[in-house]
């Protein structure tokens, strides 16, 4: 399996570094956070997280994603954008566009093959997650709820390894060369099988599951323009989205399910780094 990063997007690269064993980057002498997203296929992040990606790249936090495959037994859209033999690559161009629109920092590729991931061998994907949580040393990290949403086994397969790299990159026992152990404060789950259908729910405070409410409509402009960058799932984003009479409204919050953290003073939050503290504690 090959383990890349297909880019770094950084506006300020020339100093980083990380602070104590807490989820605080230093770019350039200044603190910020790290948001993590543990996703399957290209078109995840979008779909699910793309406007919390714009809005805490917009404040300073660093958002990192990593990608399990490229998606490559899927649809290459109807009519197709491309051959079937064409679908990886196409995949990771438009995967590289849509981290741009949303302002995510690092894309790591896993390279597992798609529909194939429950099959992975654990010891390997673990020591490639647990290296790249103690590498960039986030606080929150997302993932998909074990039921994978829709119970897509790759879906599934991923939530289980972001579970199990989770909790091993805090233990010094596990993989002592893959840098120095890190504690994630917060592990959120994306809930539901159309999650974004919630938005129409008129009170979120009263629905299981729904943890964080998190506003996204000043950034839903941008995550409409990650979604099309996604040409070979646009079947998806218009049934999902674009053809649907409350557009708007389903693209302008996203929730989340906390799996583990700090005791929540209130459900929703708005913020997946409330309770949290300070950057740099």
């Amino acid at each position: 399996m090959v383990f890349k990063s297909i880019g770094v997007i950084l506006s300020d690269p020339i100093e980083t570094r990380t602070v104590g064993n807490r989820g605080t980057i230093v770019h350039n002498g200044r603190m910020s956070r790290t948001l993590l997203l543990l996703f399957a296929h290209p078109d995840d992040e979008t779909f699910l997280t793309g406007g919390t990606a714009c809005r805490y790249s917009s404040e300073g936090v660093r958002v990192v994603l990593a990608t399990a495959t490229l998606g490559e037994s899927g649809k290459p859209g109807i009519p197709p954008v491309c051959t079937p033999e064409e679908l990886p690559a196409v995949r990771e161009r438009e995967l590289r566009t849509a981290v741009e629109l949303l302002g995510i920092a690092q894309v790591h590729l896993l390279g597992y093959r798609d529909r194939e991931l429950a099959s992975a061998p654990p010891e390997l994907i673990r020591e490639q997650l647990v290296g790249l949580v103690r590498a960039c040393r986030p606080q929150v990290v997302v993932s998909f709820d074990p039921n994978g949403g829709n119970l897509h086994p790759d879906h599934v397969a991923i939530s289980r390894f972001a579970i199990d790299a989770v909790t091993a990159a805090a233990d010094t026992r596990w993989f002592p060369s893959s840098g120095r152990a890190h504690a994630v404060d917060r592990l959120v789950w994306v809930p539901g099988k159309r999650p974004w259908l919630l938005a129409r729910d008129g009170d979120l405070k009263t629905t299981p599951g729904v943890d964080f409410a998190v506003d996204v409509r000043a950034w839903q402009d941008r995550k409409a323009a990650a979604l099309r960058a996604h040409a070979t799932q646009h079947q998806s984003a218009e049934r999902n989205f674009f053809a649907q009479p409350d557009c708007d409204r389903l693209l302008g919050v996203e929730v989340f399910r906390q799996a583990f953290g700090p005791r929540l003073s209130r459900r929703p939050l708005d913020d997946l780094f409330g309770g949290l503290g300070p950057a740099g504690l």
